[in-house]
């Protein structure tokens, strides 16, 4: 809590066993609190949305609920369905060109938008950071959404991406490769789409006489976890890489 004149706001951190054991009695505690509560890794307790609703359909109810968390496509459906009418997403990226010096744009090229990968002393901190993230993300981020996937085969499946990054989606192709369905290579895609590490890009066309079906194009969508999964720990590396184009394109967009 902030005294004086600034705005008051209550945080909980759902990471944490002391402010999940908090919310174990949400509605009670919610409901005293005013202002603004900010619940932070929402993800771990999504039947939080159901107290949310009650809380919110109070008359003249004055707090309001900033949450956080992974984007996850399940969340983002409950979140929509529970608070219909009450809720308003946004999702945040990590640095633009606009968040950091014009100078800067091959720094923030080759380690990409997370704050502590682009802010790391130097490459290898960097490069370490963001090798990090990758494992976490596929050994307890993904099982949190409640997807049970071999993180081996997971990260498998994303570093084949990362070779075919700004290329046509092939899902024969990928199938066979992994030595799988079409269908589960499709999951996966859904999924690493779904929690917003690939961004699949639709095809622009219309052809109103022929029944054909185009597919899309994809990418890593942060260009520092690209080189990350090419083992790219250096500008020196990337430039003389057979990727460097096709990165550049997807750092573009």
């Amino acid at each position: 809590m902030f005294a004086g004149n600034e705005p008051a706001f209550s945080f909980f951190d759902l990471e944490r066993a002391v402010d999940r054991r908090k919310l174990v009695s949400a509605e009670q505690t919610l409901s005293q609190l005013t202002d603004l509560v900010v619940i932070d890794e929402i993800q771990r307790q999504p039947q939080l949305f159901e107290t949310l609703r009650v809380l919110l359909d109070k008359p003249a109810c004055p707090t309001r609920f900033l949450l956080l968390g992974s984007a996850s496509p399940t969340l983002i459906k409950g979140a929509s369905e529970t608070l219909a009418g009450r809720v308003g997403l946004v999702d945040l990226s990590g640095f633009d060109l606009n968040d950091v010096s014009g100078n800067h744009w091959r720094v923030l090229w080759q380690r990409g938008g997370f704050p502590r990968s682009y802010l790391a002393p130097d490459d290898a901190a960097s490069a370490l950071w963001r090798e990090s993230f990758i494992r976490t993300f596929l050994e307890r981020d993904i099982p949190q959404l409640g997807i049970t996937i071999p993180a081996e085969s997971l990260r498998r499946f994303w570093t084949m991406i990362a070779h075919y990054h700004g290329q046509v989606w092939n899902t024969a192709e990928f199938a066979r490769a992994m030595g799988t369905s079409e269908v589960t290579a499709r999951r996966y895609l859904d999924i690493l789409n779904g929690a917003c590490v690939l961004r699949v890009l639709a095809p622009w066309h219309e052809n109103l006489k022929k029944r054909q079906v185009k597919s899309p194009k994809i990418y890593v969508r942060d260009s520092g976890l690209l080189h990350a999964l090419l083992e790219l720990d250096s500008f020196d590396v990337l430039s003389g890489h057979p990727k460097l184009g096709a990165s550049f394109e997807g750092f573009a967009i």
